[in-house]
């Protein structure tokens, strides 16, 4: 199997997106690079538009977000992803620290991942 891509998207409890970004890129990624996780991009969801074509005309609607995060990482393949997992989610810090954290900034029930492959001309690969 080639490598892989994980788009992973997170609704942000109200009022927490400042936090959540803290919290990630000063404490979550660190960890989870140090553990030998590939992290391609972290982002907040600004906007999205929606496209529709009515009597003909094709129109875009931007609504507004603010409150999504979405971020990338990248496995070599399915076994590296386990083995990541397991050294990530299952570590005594992400169990006794990260995660109870992780529970107050996040609406868990809402988290949504992608497994993606790139395609040739992408410039992730």
């Amino acid at each position: 199997m080639k490598p892989f891509f994980e788009l992973r998207i997170y609704q942000i409890n109200p009022g927490k997106i400042d936090e959540w970004v803290k919290f990630i890129e000063k404490t979550i990624i660190p960890f989870q690079v140090s553990k030998g996780m590939i992290i391609n991009g972290s982002f907040v969801m600004d906007s999205t538009d929606e496209f529709s074509v009515t009597n003909g005309e094709r129109l875009m609607t931007t609504k507004p977000k603010g409150s999504t995060y979405v971020w990338i990482r990248k496995f070599e393949n399915e076994e590296q992803k386990k083995k990541l997992y397991k050294a990530v989610y299952e570590s005594e810090e992400w169990v006794n620290n990260i995660a109870p954290r992780v529970a107050e900034l996040i609406d868990r029930d809402s988290i949504v991942i992608h497994n993606l492959s790139s395609t040739p001309q992408s410039l992730m690969a």
